[in-house]
């Protein structure tokens, strides 16, 4: 059988041909699986009140940073001069969810729970020093007011924060605690 003079030239560059082809597969695979780059300061922030995002308040320190009252006005919080600053710990270490931190006057512990994205606590139990500093007259308001949550929002975007609206309208914003 002979061949025709135009059949030889192609099987001269056929394995040519393929590797080239072969590395220009390989090329478009791995640009089509570039992931796109952009800064998260771009993106939208997520809605804080999400109840999957309240999942993440697992192993938490949050210091009160903010105390809003239902007609928009601040309510005063004590700083550290003041004895404060008030702190909330939700800690899963023992197996158990188990709330801490520092009222204004007195330590609290007790349970706490997250269902369908509402933080709630069981009963409190607490230290029983008297103070009448800043953080004493605030003490009994922000030990109620973790009885009355509404909505739990939690942004663990920078500035990591947490909100608990009540069911009287207040608005209680913590601040991460990272040390």
């Amino acid at each position: 059988m002979l061949q025709s003079s135009s059949a030889r030239p192609v099987a001269r560059f056929t394995p040519y041909l393929r590797t080239a082809l072969a590395a220009l597969s390989v090329a478009a695979l791995l640009g089509a699986c570039a992931i796109p780059k952009h800064p998260d300061a771009a993106a939208p922030a997520p809605d804080p009140f999400n109840p999957a995002a309240a999942q993440l308040l697992d192993d938490t320190s949050w210091v009160l940073s903010a105390w809003k009252q239902a007609d928009g006005t601040p309510r005063a919080i004590p700083s550290i001069a003041d004895g404060g600053p008030i702190t909330l710990t939700l800690s899963t270490s023992t197996g158990q969810r188990h709330a801490s931190g520092f009222s204004g006057c007195n330590r609290f512990m007790g349970s706490y729970a997250l269902k369908d994205g509402k933080l709630s606590f069981g009963p409190l139990a607490g230290t029983r020093m008297a103070c009448m500093s800043a953080g004493g007259k605030i003490e009994g308001a922000f030990l109620d007011a973790l009885t009355r949550i509404d909505r739990t929002g939690v942004q663990m975007r920078e500035p990591q924060q947490m909100q608990l609206v009540l069911d009287n309208g207040d608005t209680l914003t913590f601040d991460r605690n990272t040390k």
